[in-house]
């Protein structure tokens, strides 16, 4: 959609990625939030 921005991240431990994406979506002049996708593979 026009607009939005999608960061997909492939990483093997989850509570790093969502802590590393916390603090960079601090620094961002923009609301943001984290989605997770439940896949398996």
């Amino acid at each position: 959609k026009p607009g939005r921005t999608l960061f997909e991240l492939s990483y093997p431990d989850e509570e790093l990625a969502k802590e590393a994406l916390n603090k960079a979506i601090q620094k961002l002049p923009i609301k943001a939030r984290i989605i997770t996708r439940e896949e398996e593979i």
